[in-house]
């Protein structure tokens, strides 16, 4: 680390180049820097609240994530979300975050825009489901593993497939697969994509 040290002055200035958006998150949830690609991305959103970026659905588990990453393991986590760019259109990204700190205490979060995929339209919550079985759901319809939801969602993987077990029966049906149709099916029936 002593040969960053010794260039840190253009670091701030390769990060404010660099084509990669990345961002920094004060301990507050609030917005401190970006760069210019993550402005040409998300506009100038310095001074929001992070979660201005993100589609409303995911909100909850964006302060569940960055909550996650002050106190977790330093070592930080990658997401996907469902993101709002400059122009309110929706996105899905693969956000990859770690903590910042300061003499030995976490005082915020750094991030990067790990991939950026054109959005699919969510699927509408369905009624006879939990929130967090419609996060199962929405995970299972992207092709997620237990383990990968597990991981997303923070969850073990046992309380993932009582997730999944319980989702199928509301449904009505024996399988993940089947479960992401009868979904899907419902949403067109209720005029959705």
């Amino acid at each position: 680390m002593a040969g960053l040290r010794e260039i840190t002055d253009d670091v701030e200035g390769a990060l404010e180049r660099v084509r990669v958006p990345a961002y920094v998150v004060g301990r507050d949830g609030t917005v401190t820097w970006l760069n210019r690609a993550a402005e040409e991305l998300f506009g100038d959103v310095r001074g929001a609240h992070m979660t201005t970026a993100l589609a409303p659905e995911e909100r909850r588990r964006g302060r569940e994530v960055f909550a996650r990453n002050l106190l977790g393991p330093p070592d930080g986590s990658d997401t996907w979300s469902v993101m709002l760019n400059a122009d309110g259109e929706r996105f899905d990204a693969e956000l990859s975050s770690v903590p910042l700190s300061s003499g030995g205490r976490v005082i915020g979060v750094f991030g990067q825009v790990k991939d950026v995929e054109e959005h699919k339209a969510p699927l509408p919550p369905h009624p006879s489901l939990t929130p967090r079985q419609a996060d199962v759901l929405r995970l299972l319809e992207q092709g997620r593993s237990t383990q990968q939801i597990a991981d997303e969602l923070y969850l073990s993987t046992e309380t993932v497939r009582n997730h999944v077990r319980r989702l199928l029966r509301a449904l009505g049906v024996n399988s993940r697969i089947e479960a992401v149709a009868v979904a899907r099916g419902s949403a067109r029936g209720a005029g959705g994509t």
